[in-house]
């Protein structure tokens, strides 16, 4: 018999609504003109200030109303109070849910609640309920019947919530309290892992470009090449089959180094009635446009025999180097360094070839060329599977969890409740 088995043996579990056990306070209302300008007076917690995967309170944009305002005292939050987001535009924002540790100097606004309990139930332990399936489920059943989404009194106070003995509250409690924890401080751990393996990927790819202490000459990108600029074509051209193409918001969210696939395509048809042009086997596609600086200038090595086409906003670039170095040394401080004083800022910030083809870029030999290539593959491909298998294994703690929460919250429900 395992631990949760065993801690659940011959519990008697009284199923109640959620009004019997505890109270539901709506938060204050208040019109524009009660907002304070100057930052001063009452602070008031929002619906956005609940994280939705942590549980927890974020603080910024706090919004302020003037001393002046009429409210009351159990508008303010207090330690143990359960905070939850009672209404909203958006399903997915009603029911977050975030636990008070400590009296704070806040309030909570008008599309907010705060469940306080009696002492029937450990406000930690409806905490959890609150976070678990079954309050979920209850949700979707009771917001699917409206359009409008808003616990009211009415919704939470007949919300049917399982009080087992006060012990075996606590028990559950530390239980899952621990798990979610060690759940954080992995999360944490992997996340810094990530991090420093980025940032060390990240040192070697510069210093691979770094030849200060040998003799290896620089030369622009417009002697050792020829820039060719993209053609424009929309979104909606794009399909799940045909010529491939790159647009330029893929550069920032699909494309690495190199790449010898494309994401999306376009008709045959559209493209030769547009005449759009085409990256070869060995060019380098260079994003040209962004809506940041940091943005511009990430390559990719196109290494399929099918060329690809190009967004105007984009520039295929040729010449005799190697073109992964070529594409790795666009993702280095080096280059952007260089290329920021050519980028023309607005609503979008962007470069022209006559930017790019001031660029120097340092060329050692073919071989060199290759063995620093050989050396940042590796890195990259390291980082590469880190940075795709280390979510995974957060995501799967965080499933475990809620595993084992709802796991520990599934009394058998009384026939009448």
């Amino acid at each position: 018999m395992s631990y949760f088995e065993k801690l659940l043996k011959n519990v008697t579990v009284e199923w109640v609504a959620l009004g019997d056990v505890a109270e539901y306070v709506r938060g204050l209302t208040y019109s524009k003109s009660n907002e304070s300008e100057d930052k001063t007076g009452y602070k008031v917690i929002r619906a956005n200030n609940i994280t939705l995967t942590r549980h927890a309170l974020n603080f910024d944009n706090i919004k302020h109303i003037k001393s002046d305002t009429k409210v009351k005292e159990s508008q303010k939050l207090y330690k143990n109070d359960i905070l939850i987001s009672a209404a909203s535009g958006s399903r997915e924002h009603v029911g977050k849910v975030a636990y008070i540790f400590s009296d704070l100097d806040y309030y909570f606004g008008g599309f907010m609640g705060v469940i306080r309990c009696s002492k029937q139930i450990i406000p930690r332990f409806l905490f959890h309920v609150l976070t678990s399936g079954i309050f979920q489920k209850y949700l979707d059943e009771m917001l699917n019947r409206s359009t409008i989404n808003n616990l009211s009194s009415s919704v939470m106070n007949t919300f049917q919530i399982p009080i087992p003995p006060l012990e075996i509250q606590k028990k559950i409690v530390d239980v899952l309290d621990r798990f979610s924890e060690l759940t954080a401080e992995l999360t944490a751990e992997l996340t810094a892992e990530l991090t420093v393996h980025k940032q060390q990927y990240a040192y070697y790819r510069e210093q691979s470009f770094n030849f200060e202490e040998t003799k290896v000459e620089t030369i622009p990108l417009g002697e050792l090449g020829e820039f060719q600029r993209g053609k424009r074509f929309v979104k909606d051209d794009m399909l799940h089959h045909g010529v491939p193409c790159i647009h330029y918001g893929e550069m920032y969210t699909h494309f690495g180094t190199w790449a010898d696939k494309s994401k999306s395509f376009l008709s045959r048809e559209l493209v030769e009635r547009k005449k759009l042009r085409t990256a070869e086997k060995g060019d380098v596609v260079i994003v040209a446009a962004g809506e940041t600086i940091e943005d511009i200038g990430k390559g990719t090595a196109w290494l399929s025999d099918e060329g690809v086409v190009i967004h105007d906003a984009c520039f295929s670039f040729r010449c005799e180097l190697n073109p992964k170095f070529v594409a790795y040394f666009t993702r280095t401080k080096q280059f952007h360094d260089q290329i920021k004083r050519h980028i023309s800022s607005g609503k979008i910030s962007a470069i022209n070839s006559k930017g790019l083809e001031k660029v120097l870029i340092p060329v050692p030999s073919r071989e060199e060329q290759e063995r620093i290539v050989n050396i940042l593959d590796k890195l990259d491909t390291l980082t590469t599977f880190i940075s795709d298998e280390l979510p995974k294994e957060i995501e799967l703690r965080k499933k475990q969890y809620v595993y084992y929460r709802d796991l520990l919250l599934s009394f058998p429900k009384n026939e009448n409740a």
